[in-house]
Protein backbone atom coordinates (compact mmCIF):
# COMPACT_ATOMS: atom_id res chain seq x y z
CA UNK A 1 0.00 0.00 0.00
CA UNK A 2 2.68 2.49 1.00
CA UNK A 3 4.55 1.71 -2.29
CA UNK A 4 1.04 3.01 -4.57
CA UNK A 5 1.05 6.17 -1.74
CA UNK A 6 4.22 7.30 -2.88
CA UNK A 7 4.06 6.25 -6.29
CA UNK A 8 0.86 8.86 -6.45
CA UNK A 9 3.03 11.74 -4.46
CA UNK A 10 5.91 11.32 -7.22
CA UNK A 11 3.84 11.08 -9.96
CA UNK A 12 1.77 14.44 -8.45
CA UNK A 13 5.84 15.81 -8.40
CA UNK A 14 6.19 15.23 -11.79
CA UNK A 15 2.63 16.46 -12.87
CA UNK A 16 3.59 19.77 -11.45
CA UNK A 17 6.75 19.91 -13.06
CA UNK A 18 5.71 19.30 -16.42
CA UNK A 19 3.21 22.00 -16.00
CA UNK A 20 6.13 24.37 -14.58
CA UNK A 21 7.88 23.76 -18.00
CA UNK A 22 5.03 23.60 -19.87
CA UNK A 23 4.00 20.10 -21.34
CA UNK A 24 0.10 20.78 -20.48
CA UNK A 25 -0.83 17.20 -22.20
CA UNK A 26 2.40 15.09 -20.07
CA UNK A 27 1.08 16.88 -16.90
CA UNK A 28 -2.52 16.21 -17.45
CA UNK A 29 -1.44 11.99 -18.49
CA UNK A 30 0.61 12.26 -14.85
CA UNK A 31 -2.02 14.17 -13.07
CA UNK A 32 -4.55 11.23 -14.10
CA UNK A 33 -1.67 8.22 -12.78
CA UNK A 34 -1.05 10.07 -9.24
CA UNK A 35 -5.04 9.69 -8.78
CA UNK A 36 -4.96 5.88 -10.08
CA UNK A 37 -2.27 5.48 -7.85
CA UNK A 38 -4.23 6.92 -4.83
CA UNK A 39 -6.97 5.05 -5.55
CA UNK A 40 -5.46 2.07 -5.84
CA UNK A 41 -3.18 2.46 -2.66
CA UNK A 42 -6.90 3.10 -0.71
CA UNK A 43 -8.43 0.09 -2.22
CA UNK A 44 -5.76 -2.00 -0.64
CA UNK A 45 -6.99 -0.87 2.87
CA UNK A 46 -9.98 -2.90 1.81
CA UNK A 47 -7.85 -5.50 0.55
CA UNK A 48 -9.18 -5.11 -3.37
CA UNK A 49 -6.30 -5.29 -5.70
CA UNK A 50 -7.40 -4.00 -9.50
CA UNK A 51 -4.58 -3.89 -12.14
CA UNK A 52 -6.75 -2.39 -14.76
CA UNK A 53 -7.35 1.35 -14.87
CA UNK A 54 -11.46 0.60 -15.68
CA UNK A 55 -10.93 -2.02 -12.84
CA UNK A 56 -9.76 0.22 -10.31
CA UNK A 57 -12.10 2.99 -11.19
CA UNK A 58 -15.30 0.39 -10.84
CA UNK A 59 -13.50 -1.08 -7.47
CA UNK A 60 -13.14 2.48 -5.96
CA UNK A 61 -16.70 3.10 -6.42
CA UNK A 62 -17.96 -0.37 -5.72
CA UNK A 63 -15.71 -0.43 -2.12
CA UNK A 64 -14.90 2.95 -1.41
CA UNK A 65 -17.28 5.23 -2.44
CA UNK A 66 -21.00 2.67 -1.84
CA UNK A 67 -19.45 2.25 1.26
CA UNK A 68 -19.73 5.62 2.09
CA UNK A 69 -15.63 6.04 2.99
CA UNK A 70 -15.08 8.66 0.69
CA UNK A 71 -17.83 10.73 -0.85
CA UNK A 72 -18.70 10.76 -4.69
CA UNK A 73 -17.30 13.55 -6.13
CA UNK A 74 -13.94 11.82 -5.37
CA UNK A 75 -15.21 8.91 -7.58
CA UNK A 76 -15.58 11.68 -10.29
CA UNK A 77 -12.03 12.96 -9.92
CA UNK A 78 -11.14 9.54 -10.80
CA UNK A 79 -13.32 9.32 -13.62
CA UNK A 80 -12.66 12.69 -15.39
CA UNK A 81 -9.14 12.48 -15.13
CA UNK A 82 -8.50 9.33 -17.16
CA UNK A 83 -11.38 10.52 -19.81
CA UNK A 84 -8.47 13.50 -20.06
CA UNK A 85 -5.31 11.23 -20.06
CA UNK A 86 -6.99 9.06 -22.85
CA UNK A 87 -7.30 12.40 -24.60
CA UNK A 88 -3.96 13.71 -23.47
CA UNK A 89 -2.37 10.34 -24.71
CA UNK A 90 -4.07 9.58 -27.45
CA UNK A 91 -5.93 12.38 -29.24
CA UNK A 92 -3.41 13.93 -31.20
CA UNK A 93 -5.82 16.56 -32.01
CA UNK A 94 -6.82 17.68 -28.46
CA UNK A 95 -4.46 20.08 -26.97
CA UNK A 96 -4.91 21.45 -23.09
CA UNK A 97 -3.77 24.51 -21.85
CA UNK A 98 -1.26 25.39 -19.30
CA UNK A 99 -3.95 26.51 -17.33
CA UNK A 100 -6.14 23.24 -17.90
CA UNK A 101 -2.69 21.49 -16.60
CA UNK A 102 -3.03 23.48 -13.53
CA UNK A 103 -6.49 22.41 -12.70
CA UNK A 104 -5.60 18.89 -13.21
CA UNK A 105 -2.83 19.16 -11.02
CA UNK A 106 -5.11 21.23 -8.46
CA UNK A 107 -7.67 18.54 -8.77
CA UNK A 108 -4.90 15.68 -8.46
CA UNK A 109 -3.37 17.46 -5.23
CA UNK A 110 -7.27 17.00 -3.30
CA UNK A 111 -7.79 14.11 -4.50
CA UNK A 112 -4.53 12.66 -3.05
CA UNK A 113 -5.13 15.12 0.49
CA UNK A 114 -8.54 13.21 0.94
CA UNK A 115 -7.46 9.68 0.38
CA UNK A 116 -4.39 10.77 2.88
CA UNK A 117 -6.95 11.28 5.29
CA UNK A 118 -8.74 8.11 4.81
CA UNK A 119 -5.27 5.98 5.06
CA UNK A 120 -4.82 8.32 8.22
CA UNK A 121 -8.30 7.34 10.19
CA UNK A 122 -7.64 3.51 8.63
CA UNK A 123 -4.14 3.07 11.06
CA UNK A 124 -1.50 4.48 8.59
CA UNK A 125 0.75 7.24 9.97
CA UNK A 126 1.92 10.44 9.34
CA UNK A 127 5.05 9.66 9.46
CA UNK A 128 4.49 6.45 7.43
CA UNK A 129 2.63 8.82 4.91
CA UNK A 130 5.52 11.33 4.48
CA UNK A 131 7.15 11.06 1.58
CA UNK A 132 9.08 13.49 -0.84
CA UNK A 133 9.80 12.59 -4.53
CA UNK A 134 13.43 11.11 -4.14
CA UNK A 135 12.23 8.51 -1.66
CA UNK A 136 13.02 5.20 -2.49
Amino acid sequence: MLREWKRAVQTLEAAKLLTRESYPEDAVSRAYYAILHAAKAALLVCGVVSESHLGIRRMFGKHIILSGAIERKWGRYLASGMDDRLAADYDIGTSFSSEQASEECERAEAFLARVRRYLLTNGFTEGELATTADDG
